[in-house]
């Protein structure tokens, strides 16, 4: 079974294919990390190295579905929370963006912007289990998915069964070994929907009256923190689950509003 999070992949092939992309997949390379062994242990995860760019899938800016990405020169940083979901059987033995195989057996990930190939470290917030993945492909690009994990390296975070996780996606620089971040502490929090972050109060405001009106819901102003820059992020909330989360996102999109998942 895999998730339906990855039904835009073949949309995206067709694209790539378009752009004039080949592969440049190595027989034999380690790379993508170990395979299920025979007595189905899972693979560990790949050890992070320096690599250039990939020559293919790495265009400034594409677009799917009607949306525009634009990938990130650097992935020096990157840090992000949300929603994964996985890929498997369907895009088994097929070309990546970068033009690699697929194998849904080996730990690998796609992501919307981030430079490939790219090595992070994924947390499974509510269990606080983490891998190492390689980036090597594009996606999700369903409504608030920030990673899509193979199915090897999602059944090693542990949320194969549920076919989609919390997690916290943390690039890895290689050429600094030992600089591993404090573990996140799992959580065991809700799911907020953020519909707009604004400068004057007024408008965070006549967004929550507009949420209560058409939504029949409430929405929370929170405040600046901290010495950014001083927005007010109007939220709706809170959920238990994704399940839930998406059903409240897609009729917040029908309205026109941007959505964003907030974990906490």
């Amino acid at each position: 079974m895999s998730s339906i999070d990855s039904l835009w992949r073949p949309a995206l092939i067709l694209l790539l294919v378009a752009g004039g992309l080949s592969g440049c997949y190595v027989p034999g390379s380690d790379l993508l990390g170990a395979k299920f062994k025979s007595d189905g242990q899972l693979p560990a995860d790949p050890i992070p190295r320096r690599e250039p760019l990939s020559k293919k899938g790495n265009m400034p800016t594409y677009v799917v579905f009607g949306k525009r990405y634009y990938t990130l020169k650097s992935s020096a940083g990157f840090v992000e929370r949300g929603i994964a979901s996985w890929y498997g059987p369907q895009f088994h033995g097929k070309k990546t963006s970068n033009g690699e195989v697929f194998d849904m057996n080996r730990i690998s990930a796609a992501h919307p912007t981030l430079p490939l190939p790219t090595y992070v470290r994924v947390t499974n917030l509510e269990t606080g289990k983490q891998i190492v993945v390689r980036v090597n492909d594009r996606g999700p690009f369903k409504k608030n998915r920030v990673i899509d994990l193979s199915k090897a390296a999602a059944t090693k975070l542990g949320i194969i069964a549920k076919g989609t996780g919390l997690v916290e996606v943390r690039a890895i620089d290689p050429g600094r070994p030992g600089q591993e971040p404090p573990k996140p502490q799992p959580i065991h929090g809700d799911l907020f929907i953020q519909v707009g972050a604004y400068g004057d109060p007024a408008n965070a405001r006549a967004m929550q009256g507009r949420i209560l009106s058409q939504l029949g819901q409430k929405a929370r102003i929170v405040p600046p923190a901290g010495s950014g820059r001083a927005l007010y992020r109007v939220q709706v909330g809170p959920y238990k689950s994704v399940e839930e989360t998406d059903t409240q996102a897609a009729r917040i999109s029908g309205m026109g509003i941007e959505t964003y998942i907030i974990i906490q």
